[in-house]
C-alpha cells in the first residue's frame, strides 16, 4: 500500500507500508521519530492507494485521517509481518516506539 502525508512545506511525502483491516478502518504501523508520525501530528489527512500488481488499472484509494497511539503498537508490527513475510518482525532498533496509525476513511474511490 502506497501511503501520502503532507510535509511542512506542503510537498508530499509518501512511502509503502504494510497495512491490516479493522471494520471500516485502515491499520498501519510506524515508529515515533520518523517523517510520518510527525506530518500527521501536523496534519492528519492522508491517502492512500492499493493496486493489483497484474491489473494496476485496478486500484482501491482511500481518504481520510489518521489518529495515533502507542496501544497495540508491538503487536500490530508482529501481525503484519507474519501476513506480509510469514516471519517476525526483528528490525526495530532497541527501544524504538511502535505507533498505530488508523486510517478513518471519509472518500473511498475505486476503479
Amino acid at each position: 500500500m502506497t501511503v501520502a502525508t503532507t510535509n511542512a512545506d506542503g510537498s508530499p511525502q509518501t512511502s509503502i507500508l504494510w497495512a491490516t483491516y479493522d471494520g471500516d478502518d485502515i491499520l498501519l504501523s510506524t515508529v515515533e521519530g520518523r517523517t510520518k508520525p510527525r506530518n500527521w501530528r501536523r496534519d492528519p489527512r492522508t491517502s492512500v492507494i492499493v493496486f493489483d500488481p497484474d491489473d494496476p488499472y485496478s486500484y482501491v484509494e482511500a481518504r481520510g485521517t489518521v489518529e495515533l497511539t502507542t496501544d497495540g503498537g508491538p503487536e500490530l508490527i508482529q501481525t503484519l509481518s507474519r501476513k506480509y513475510t510469514g516471519r517476525p518482525y526483528k528490525n526495530d532498533a532497541p527501544g524504538a516506539v511502535r505507533l498505530v496509525a488508523r486510517l478513518r476513511p471519509e472518500h473511498v474511490v475505486t476503479h
